[in-house]
């Protein structure tokens, strides 16, 4: 037991933990000890895998909650405005809605659920050599539940005809209904399943709740976007599906540094990049835009911070007494409201001041609307909850095998930045910007044609669409942008991390999602094993497509510039393993854009390539062109004119330039590492001139000493001879060196 946290409990491996004993057993020198399980507690194994006793919500059974010691890093950097930055690190839990389990008709459902359960499943792959002389049944033990969800779920690439019509056939409330079997069956159970299941009778007749041991079963929607008329779109989680756990590292502002990583330890085994990068917030708190909070009860997290007596708020109506009263009047609508947010409400109408006070579903009115862009200073998550950084920190330290002494390290696993889309708005003289589908993975090349514009669609944070500049914010930078771009170029070639880019607001022109996927995505990537989250492993399994240039009404259309996307195989595979109905959530017309409205795709895609053009042309402009590493020098002139020295972006030798082993046998690279050894032996040594010229001034010692001074000098005089040693330099290939040239 840990003394700073009491409720965390180190179990060994043989501890059995049972739910409907509701105990923790283990054995000992003194015998067989037993524990009551606790709810307030984590159990943690010597594996570093936690185990805790949670009820996901109201009207569902008590589970027990298994967590993985390895966190997955997510990273979303070079992110343009509403681009989902925030949501990265938001819970999914708030935006989970739970109902009830519905039957049409029970009898006929069930004996419909029997047939599906009893169907031969062994000749359904179009390719006889994966078809399975003796399928396994859906109930056996040898099958999960999300082999049972891919096989329920259509697929073109898979299956035959004849049994994708039969899954059609299939309605998907009733597959819903061998979902559940499948959640709670036990092999003891044999054939005996069905009578655990019942529904009420309503006034002689069946009624259409699902009961289980005559218990009304509760199953989860999450809402993925909205239809043309602005309702929600919701979908089914799956029966055993738990929001990952997540610990905020970074929002806004951030400082990232890349190592090569031989030179780091405590790291995860599953760490396999030759350099690797970490990146850490520079913020204490974060400025939130809660785009939901306007929907009273719906965003939990913002509702609590909102309600804090601290909270810093901008762009909420000032509510008067008057009108406080008057929402704790309208009852039903204001106990939509989470508690902390009834309670400020009502502490506030009992007293006699403030005069004013604000609500998360009350944005200030702007021009008699309701502003867009309410915002609020939230405290960062991991620093008001310190036991999650704890808990993660001692699960790694047992996974990894690391001494409690020495540090562990979690750099960067994943990298997401975030696009935002918008359909064309001719009223305001906006082009449609909606040609991403929901996923895409791009490569160095295209990705930096898309750093470099940092395009944006019309965002509730900014005053219209286009271009925020080199890695987004550019004016905000004292700096030339193409030192960033320098910097960035370098660390992805570096470190090799696969950039997947995620779209917010819209996907294609009719499909608005606003937050939705940025949230989605992280759980989709936790979910993913290290070689899954590889570009390489994607096109194998056929999980992604590239985008190829086509002709449209006799003019060539670039549409190669955005890379690759994701497939209904991803869809059906990865989004089975949080979904009932994967496809569902990201239908064909989600995946292809054009199927949407092929003319604002096609526009969305000269709106990019001509983004790109005129960025590009600054670069030239300004002169800041010769400043730019040669593998960026060759992508700005493609971007401007379509070749660098007669070469176009398909050129392998343009394509080479982008790799590793090229970055590193280059001159370019080089002097960057000679630029950084000799800023840092410039730096140190005006700090050894400033400490020997304290000791050579008395007066400069008082409270401080001699022999201090001294001290300091020679420990600096010391890192200044290690410097100039063969192997520092040696120790600094693979790190980023240093884009100026201080000793010129």
């Amino acid at each position: 037991m840990d003394k700073e946290y009491p409720e965390l409990h180190y179990v060994n491996e043989n501890t059995r933990i049972s739910l409907e004993e509701q105990t923790v057993s283990w054995s000992s020198a003194e015998g067989e000890q037993t524990l009551r399980l606790d709810p307030k507690c984590v159990y943690i194994f010597p594996s570093g895998y936690q185990v805790r006793m949670i009820k996901p919500a109201e009207g569902r059974r008590w589970r027990l909650r298994g967590t993985s010691p390895e966190a997955t890093f997510c990273h979303k950097p070079c992110t343009v405005s509403g681009g989902g930055k925030s949501e990265i690190s938001k819970s999914l839990e708030d935006a989970i809605i739970t109902g009830p389990v519905f039957v049409s008709d029970f009898a006929r459902d069930f004996e419909t659920v029997k047939e599906v359960l009893g169907h031969d499943f062994s000749k359904r792959f179009k390719d006889p050599a994966r078809n399975r002389e003796n399928g396994r049944p859906i109930l056996s033990t040898e099958r999960s539940l999300g082999s049972v969800i891919k096989l329920l779920t259509p697929s073109k690439i898979d299956y035959t005809d004849e049994y994708n019509e039969w899954l059609g056939s299939i309605p998907q409330h009733v597959k819903d209904l061998v979902f559940i079997i499948k959640r709670f069956y036990k092999s003891d159970w044999a054939e005996d399943w069905m009578d655990r299941f019942s529904v009420d009778i309503v006034d002689g007749q069946p009624g259409y709740e699902l009961r289980y041991r005559s218990k009304k079963l509760v199953t989860q929607f999450l809402r993925v976007g909205y239809d043309e008329e602005g309702s929600w779109r919701t979908f089914g989680l799956r029966k055993d599906f738990l929001p990952a756990f997540k610990i905020s590292r970074e929002d806004d502002i951030s400082a990232s540094m890349v190592v090569p990583v031989d030179q780091v330890s405590g790291l995860s085994p599953e760490v396999t990049r030759k350099s690797i990068k970490f990146t850490t917030n520079c913020e204490y708190r974060f400025f939130q835009r809660p785009d939901d909070a306007i929907i009273r009860g719906y965003d939990k997290q913002a509702e609590f911070d909102i309600a804090r007596d601290d909270a810093f708020l901008s762009n909420y109506h000032p509510l008067t007494h008057e009108e406080v009263e008057e929402q704790i009047n309208d009852t039903i609508r204001f106990e939509q409201y989470t508690k902390p947010v009834r309670d400020r409400l009502m502490k506030f109408h009992f007293s006699k001041s403030p005069d004013y006070c604000a609500s998360s579903a009350n944005p200030r009115i702007v021009d008699g609307k309701r502003t867009k862009n309410p915002r609020y200073l939230q405290l960062r998550p991991d620093i008001e909850n310190e036991k999650g950084n704890y808990v993660a920190g001692v699960a790694a330290h047992l996974a990894r095998q690391v001494p409690p002494a020495q540090p562990v390290q979690f750099p960067v696993n994943s990298v997401l930045p975030g696009h935002r889309n918008n359909p064309p708005d001719p009223t305001n003289g906006i082009r449609a910007l909606c040609a991403f589908n929901p996923i895409h993975y791009f490569e160095l090349p295209e990705l930096f044609m898309e750093f470099t514009a940092s395009l944006t669609g019309k965002s509730p944070s900014t005053t219209g669409a286009g271009s925020e500049g080199a890695l987004t914010k550019a004016p905000f930078n004292a700096l030339l942008p193409v030192h960033d771009l320098n910097n960035t170029l370098v660390s992805f070639i570096l470190t090799g991390y696969p950039a997947f880019i995620t779209s917010a607001g819209y996907v294609g022109a009719k499909m608005r999602v606003d937050h939705d996927i940025s949230l989605l995505v992280p759980e989709i990537w936790s979910r993913l094993t290290p070689e899954e989250r590889e570009p390489a492993y994607m096109m194998k399994e056929g999980f992604l497509e590239k985008v190829e240039d086509f002709d449209h009404n006799g003019e060539s259309i670039l549409a190669s510039r955005l890379g690759f996307r994701i497939t209904s195989r991803f869809v059906r595979i990865i989004l089975g393993r949080i979904f009932n109905n994967p496809t569902a959530v990201m239908p064909q017309e989600m995946l292809e854009p054009e199927l949407q409205d092929m003319e604002a795709y096609v526009d969305s895609i000269r709106n990019t390539v001509e983004a790109q053009q005129r960025v590009a042309r600054n670069y030239f402009e300004d002169g800041s062109y010769e400043l730019a590493c040669p593998p960026l020098k060759a992508l700005l002139s493609i971007m401007k004119d379509g070749n660098f020295e007669g070469k176009t972006i398909d050129d392998p030798e343009i394509r080479n330039q982008f790799t590793r082993e090229s970055l590193l046998a280059s001159e370019w690279y080089q002097k960057r590492l000679d630029n950084q050894v000799g800023f840092e032996k410039e730096h140190l040594q005006r700090v050894a001139e400033y400490l020997q010229r304290n000791i050579d001034n008395p007066r400069n010692l008082v409270g401080i000493g001699q022999s201090y001074l001294e001290e300091r000098r020679d420990l600096i005089a010391a890192e200044i001879e290690k410097m100039n040693s063969k192997d520092y330099r040696e120790k600094l290939i693979g790190t980023i060196g240093c884009d100026f040239d201080r000793m010129a």
